[in-house]
């Protein structure tokens, strides 16, 4: 049974039948970029054309950047490594929700999730956030922004 997998940086879709390379716990990389691995989907899932992605460790921190994400947000990768991916994007959620948190400590997805998001610019834009658990041992997620027309 193959699964689908994407890659946070390219936005590169694939099917796999493991998450592993070979017989190694070491993690598959994309094919197309040679980013460093890729995030399992469990179901289909196409990104918009200009969705912006970030990869982030357990705790919210932003390990990467990849397709569309200074396009969409102006912050620049080196600038926000190691930051909180709601504090550098200037995240706000309907509601006080916190998606990233459940995702965090579930392993559950959320998606289409109403969001205002600023970046490093100081205007606010409207998106959809899509999120995705990390399933290795280490958690982490990749959250993927839609701007909203």
């Amino acid at each position: 049974m193959a699964h689908p997998f994407i890659c946070p940086n390219c936005g590169h879709r694939t099917s796999e039948l493991d998450r592993n390379a070979g017989f190694s716990r070491n993690r598959k990389g994309c094919s197309k970029c040679g980013f460093a691995f890729l995030f399992e989907l469990l179901d289909d899932y196409y990104p918009a054309p200009d969705a912006a992605f970030f990869v982030c460790d357990g705790e919210g921190r932003v390990t990467g950047c990849g397709k569309n994400s200074y396009a969409f947000t102006g912050v620049e990768e080196e600038a926000v490594i190691g930051r909180r991916v709601d504090e550098v994007l200037g995240l706000q959620f309907t509601n006080g929700d916190d998606p990233l948190g459940t995702v965090l400590e579930w392993g559950v997805r959320a998606l289409e999730v109403p969001v205002t998001v600023s970046g490093e610019r100081e205007i606010m834009a409207r998106a959809k956030a899509d999120l995705f658990p990390d399933y290795d041992e280490d958690g982490g997620l990749l959250l993927v922004l839609t701007p909203e027309k």
